[in-house]
């Protein structure tokens, strides 16, 4: 045997017993609905701080440069990374509303 099988059997060797009791409970789709919305709202408030960064930036480069054309430029682009940051949590929460049905109530 070559010696990547002898260390995989060897791995197999000292796995632990399988008739071991499994004990916790049993993880609900609320759950994953809860953990998911966690993240993706975590997300949103991540990026939206990043493009306030960035258009204040873009306003200190605009105050400061001879030139402010690529100010103008980093400002405008901050703008639209917060509107489309914005636009997807709106398309988020309307999906999540519409996939637990407590969208029209």
């Amino acid at each position: 045997m070559n010696r990547i099988k002898q260390f995989a059997f060897a791995g197999l060797a000292v796995l632990p017993n399988a008739n071991l009791p499994v004990t916790g409970s049993p993880v609900t789709l609320s759950e994953i609905q809860d953990r998911i919305q966690q993240a993706a709202q975590f997300l949103i408030v991540i990026s939206m701080v990043i493009a306030v960064i960035v258009i204040v930036y873009g306003g200190i480069r605009y105050m400061t440069s001879s030139d402010p054309k690529e100010a103008k430029a980093t400002i405008w682009n901050g703008i639209i990374g917060a509107a489309i940051v914005l636009a997807v949590g709106v398309i988020l929460q309307t999906v999540a509303g519409l996939v637990t049905r407590s969208f029209f109530s």
